[in-house]
């Protein structure tokens, strides 16, 4: 994370420039809110969302993440004239610590995300839908990688792409920038729900509430293991797991979990 939980303890007083905030219920939506410009990333856009994303690591009242996006676009990827000619506007945040990777700050987080897609999807985007945990998205959604046509490739979309899908389909997205509709992009695995405009808030609603019927706690190890597995060699990862596993049964949420199971009642999560 690029920022510490010292920093991200408290939000903006003012409020955020390019995003909505809100926490219900441990579930945190983060909103892109630049619709004037289809929600394109530029680097204090990029901040914040850097800043909000290490917020809902730190703050152990988060237990799920919801990215969602106002106006018609859900992300049309990287704002190509502030990346041409640089921005000279200042975040409502403190500069991060380093380049914002989205793919890579998604994979970091500890927790659930659910990307809630109600619009297109183009370029840089696919970061924030491929990154997150679940994507579900309106059956009107496109999604495009044109970087080609641009003279560019879309290096950190690919590297997502292939943890969801075949690489020879991972590499024909980004070599013919190919359009895909939402039920193509089911197929494919880059999406998870295909939902009509007027079902999307409650379909993530739903989702949303199976989660938290389950321990957060376990949750969070569960995807911190997802993660390590990727970079321990195959003789290792045996023996990680089984440390994961001692480890997690000394946390609250699992001696809960055991009790209410032998006391047949539901759980009282505590996230700890």
């Amino acid at each position: 994370m690029l920022y510490t939980a010292q920093q991200t303890t408290s939000l903006p007083t003012n409020g955020f420039q390019y995003l909505l905030l809100s926490v219900d219920d441990h579930v945190l939506t983060i909103t892109l809110n630049r619709p004037q410009k289809k929600n394109a990333l530029h680097p204090p856009m990029l901040a914040e969302l850097a800043f909000a994303l290490a917020h809902a690591q730190h703050n152990p009242a988060v237990w799920l993440v919801v990215l969602a996006a106002a106006g018609d676009t859900f992300c049309a990827g990287m704002d190509l004239k502030s990346l041409t000619n640089g921005s000279d506007e200042r975040p409502a945040v403190p500069e991060p610590t380093g380049p914002v990777r989205l793919g890579e700050l998604l994979q970091q987080l500890d927790k659930p995300t659910i990307a809630q897609v109600q619009g297109g999807v183009h370029a840089g985007g696919f970061l924030l839908v491929a990154g997150c945990t679940y994507a579900v998205a309106v059956e009107t959604a496109t999604f495009s990688l044109p970087e080609v046509k641009r003279g560019l490739f879309p290096f950190q979309v690919l590297a997502l792409l292939f943890d969801l899908m075949p690489a020879r389909k991972a590499l024909d997205l980004c070599l013919r920038a190919q359009t895909l509709t939402a039920d193509e992009a089911l197929e494919i695995g880059l999406i998870t729900d295909k939902v009509s405009a007027d079902q999307l808030l409650t379909t993530v609603g739903q989702l949303a509430d199976e989660l938290k019927q389950v321990s957060p706690t376990a949750i969070q190890f569960g995807l911190r293991a997802r993660r390590a597995l990727k970079s321990l060699p195959p003789d290792q990862q045996q023996a990680y797991l089984y440390e994961q596993f001692v480890q997690l049964q000394q946390t609250p949420d699992a001696r809960e979990g055991m009790t209410a199971f032998l006391e047949k009642r539901p759980p009282k999560w505590s996230g700890d």
